[in-house]
């Protein structure tokens, strides 16, 4: 399987895992798929090693926890009164899946 291929089917779960939250159980299941999307860039990376200056494999900015932690309280400081292209859910499980959601990607 290429890493492109994989590359889009996790986004794909992720994204599809996220826009499912409503509920601590779908809020579990998208810790879950996030967990498998780190694990599955952590063997990629193993396999094969890029620059620590570009996102990983799967697109991950923040390969380590103190860094996915701090992006993640940068974006919802940055998204508290809804960005620009960003609306803030009413449900709280939304709106905490989407800020762990931004933690894999914001910088």
């Amino acid at each position: 399987m290429s890493t492109k291929y994989i590359k889009q089917e996790m986004q794909r779960q992720l994204e599809s895992a996220r826009d499912a939250v409503v509920d601590e159980v779908s809020f579990i299941n998208f810790l879950n798929v996030l967990s498998a999307d780190w694990f599955a860039e952590t063997e990629l990376l193993a396999a094969s090693p890029q620059s620590p200056y570009s996102a990983g494999a799967l697109g991950w900015e923040n390969g380590n926890i103190g860094a996915f932690l701090k992006a993640s309280a940068r974006w919802v400081e940055n998204s508290r009164n809804g960005p620009q292209l960003y609306e803030v859910p009413r449900n709280p499980w939304r709106r905490v899946a989407d800020i762990l959601f931004m933690g894999k990607i914001y910088e």
